[in-house]
C-alpha cells in the first residue's frame, strides 16, 4: 500500500513508519525536517509545513493517510480536506483527553465529550484547552470523511522508546539509578500507558483491514509499585523505593514534577480508560515490563548527553526525600 504520514519521524509516527516499512509498504513522510530528518532513508520525504504548506501534496494519491500531529481544528480540517480525493482511508490520532470526566474509571467511546465552544476561536493549546480542541479536531475530520468513513484513534498516555516527553521515562530512570529514590504514593495507584510500537502496529493493521470508527487505544494499567519494581529489575541495580505520601507531595507542589501520577480521587479515571473495543478490533498489547525494559535500554545511555525533559531533578528529589525523612522521624 502507498501510505502518507503527516509527521512520521517522532515517537508515534516513527513507530508506525517502522512497522509499515517492515511490512513492505510504500511510505511518504510529510514533515518540516526538524526532528530526526535522517530517519528512514528508504521512505520518500516531502518537506513542508502543514500550516499553509499542503499544496506540495496536491495532484498525488495514496491508499491511506495518517495524521499524527494536529492539535487545532483548522489544521486538522485543512489536511482532511486537502486529502479528501487523494486517499481512500484516513486515520486521525486524537486523545482520551476529549473526555471531561476524569473521575469515573472505565470510560468507553460512548462517554460524553468536552463542550469545546469556549475554545472555538482559539489556537492556544494549554492544559485547559487541549481536550476541547481535540474534540474540534475530530469534528473537523468527520465533517469531511463522515463518522464511519475514517478511523479516530484516542490514546491515553503513550509510552516506550523514543518518547520525546520523558513523562513515563522519568519514573523509570529514577528507579534505575541504583540507590534510594522517591516513589510517589499510593503504591497501588494505576499507571496506564500504551507502547507506541503497539499503537503503531495496530493502526497499520487497521489501515490494511479498512477498519473505521472511534477507538480508545489504551494499554495495561499496572500499579505504580509494579512499574517501579519492574524498572529496578530491568536496570539490574539495587534501587530502593521510598514511598512518599501523596498529600505530602501535593502540599509541596510536586504534582507537575511527577508526570503520569494522578493521586487525587477526582482524577482516578485518567489511568483506567476502557480498551475493549480496540482489543476486539485486534489491538495487541505487550506486557508493561517489556516496555519498561526496552525504554530503559534506549534512555539510560542518553541521560548524560540528553537531560531528562520532565520529572524531578536529582536536587529536587533529594530535597523532598530529606523533608519526608524529617517529617516521619
Amino acid at each position: 500500500m502507498k501510505i502518507l504520514v503527516i509527521g512520521g519521524t517522532e515517537f508515534v509516527g516513527r513507530a508506525f513508519v517502522e512497522h509499515a516499512l517492515a511490512s513492505g509498504h510504500d511510505l511518504t513522510l510529510f514533515h518540516r525536517g526538524r526532528t530526526n530528518p535522517d530517519l528512514f532513508p528508504q521512505a520518500e520525504h516531502v518537506l513542508g509545513d502543514r500550516d499553509g504548506g499542503l499544496d506540495v501534496l496536491r495532484g498525488r494519491t495514496w491508499d491511506a493517510a495518517l495524521d499524527t500531529c494536529a492539535y487545532v481544528p483548522r489544521l486538522a480540517r485543512d489536511a482532511a480536506q486537502a486529502l479528501a480525493d487523494a486517499v481512500e482511508r484516513y486515520v486521525f490520532v486524537s486523545t482520551c483527553s476529549v473526555y471531561p470526566d476524569e473521575k469515573t474509571p472505565g470510560l468507553d467511546e460512548t462517554a460524553a465529550l468536552w463542550d469545546p465552544s469556549p475554545f472555538a476561536d482559539s489556537e492556544d493549546v494549554t492544559d485547559e484547552s487541549y481536550g476541547p480542541l481535540k474534540v474540534l479536531c475530530e469534528r473537523a475530520v468527520t465533517d469531511v470523511w463522515g463518522e464511519a468513513g475514517c478511523l479516530i484513534v484516542r490514546p491515553g498516555y503513550i509510552v516506550g522508546p523514543h518518547d520525546s516527553t520523558d513523562r513515563f521515562t522519568s519514573h523509570l530512570v529514577r528507579a534505575a539509578r541504583g540507590d534510594r529514590f522517591l516513589a510517589p504514593g499510593p503504591p497501588q495507584l494505576p499507571v496506564q500507558g500504551i507502547d507506541a510500537r503497539d499503537l503503531g502496529d495496530w493502526m497499520l493493521r487497521c489501515i490494511e483491514g479498512g477498519t473505521t470508527g472511534i477507538f480508545n487505544a489504551v494499554g495495561p494499567a499496572p500499579s505504580m509499585a509494579e512499574v517501579l519494581d519492574d524498572a529496578v529489575v530491568a536496570s539490574g541495580r539495587e534501587g530502593e523505593p521510598v514511598w512518599v505520601d501523596a498529600d505530602f507531595l501535593l502540599e509541596r507542589d510536586a504534582m507537575d514534577e511527577l508526570p503520569m501520577w494522578h493521586p487525587r480521587p477526582e482524577e482516578a479515571g485518567m489511568m483506567l480508560f476502557d480498551p475493549a473495543r480496540a482489543l476486539a478490533a485486534g489491538l495487541s498489547l505487550r506486557p508493561m515490563a517489556s516496555t519498561i525494559r526496552d525504554t530503559l535500554a534506549w534512555r539510560l545511555p542518553l541521560v548524560t548527553s540528553e537531560p531528562m525533559r520532565s520529572g524531578l531533578t536529582i536536587e529536587r528529589e533529594r530535597s523532598l526525600l530529606d523533608a519526608w525523612a524529617s517529617r516521619t522521624v
